[in-house]
């Protein structure tokens, strides 16, 4: 985190130690000018193309950190496909295993939420069938299974990347000393990103309400599901965010295809 004059020296200090942990030894295996143009407007494109995905990520190491890491990341994991917006899903775990990140140790998971988003915002369009809801007044819990909309994410963090994620897209000082007081007391959060409109918008939920999305995306029925949420669960708290902020598309009788969630660390 960096605003006032200490803070924003310190991260000066660790960017450029990052930079040169970043460094490393490049082939001259074909040198010729072609390859070389080739190469250098395929990294550049790739690295703004990560820089897009992950705008929290590249704000918290600066352009030029971010910039080496995304040229190491790639001959680590290069783009397999035409469309560089599908490129970065594993971006986090590797964050997660650099031993030049150890000074960020909350970095993945920020990169994590990252990608909900960008995922999210790229997901298909989905309507609600409201009248599906009638199931849960009709039939047994066991029977039921809802259906969250497509690109719906829900992670539970050991860190605040919810309050980092605010601060670096509010630019508000005081955003930025609450997201540094998190990071020092370690305080964890949860999250559901999901869609308004065309845009992704990060809801801070608590650790119960995670549970239960994880249930109902893994293909778990109603009864289930709020089992694995827990004892202190509010269901009809759920249903109303969830009805207010889009989160739900439907219900149904039988299982349904679980949606891909995924946790932090």
């Amino acid at each position: 985190m960096k605003r006032d004059a200490e803070p924003e020296a310190i991260e000066a200090m660790r960017q450029q130690t990052l930079l040169a942990a970043l460094e490393a030894p490049r082939s001259s295996a074909d040198d010729s000018p072609g390859v070389r143009a080739y190469r250098a407007n395929a990294g550049a494109s790739a690295e703004r193309s990560l820089g897009a995905a992950f705008p929290t990520v590249r704000a918290l190491l600066g352009g030029e950190a971010f910039a080496q890491l995304a040229r190491e990341f790639r001959h680590a994991d290069p783009p397999r496909r035409g469309d560089l917006g599908e490129w970065g899903e594993t971006l986090p775990a590797w964050l997660a295993g650099h031993a030049g990140l150890a000074e960020w140790p909350y970095l993945a998971d920020c990169a994590r939420l990252d990608w909900a988003m960008h995922r999210c915002e790229r997901a298909a369009d989905a309507s609600f069938d409201a009248a599906s809801l009638g199931l849960l007044a009709s039939a047994e819990p066991g029977r039921v299974h809802l259906r969250l909309m497509p690109g719906i994410v829900a992670l539970d963090s050991r860190w605040p990347l919810a309050s980092v994620h605010a601060a670096h897209a509010g630019g508000d000082e005081r955003l930025f000393d609450a997201a540094r007081e998190a990071i020092r007391r370690r305080q964890g959060e949860a999250v559901v990103v999901a869609r308004s409109g065309w845009r992704g918008v990060v809801h801070r939920v608590d650790a119960a309400f995670v549970a239960f999305m994880h249930a109902l995306a893994s293909g778990a029925d109603l009864a289930q599901a709020l089992d694995a949420a827990g004892a202190g669960f509010d269901f009809a708290a759920w249903l109303a965010d969830a009805l207010r902020w889009h989160w739900l598309q439907g219900a149904t009788l039988g299982a349904e295809p679980g949606l891909a969630m995924t946790q932090g660390d």
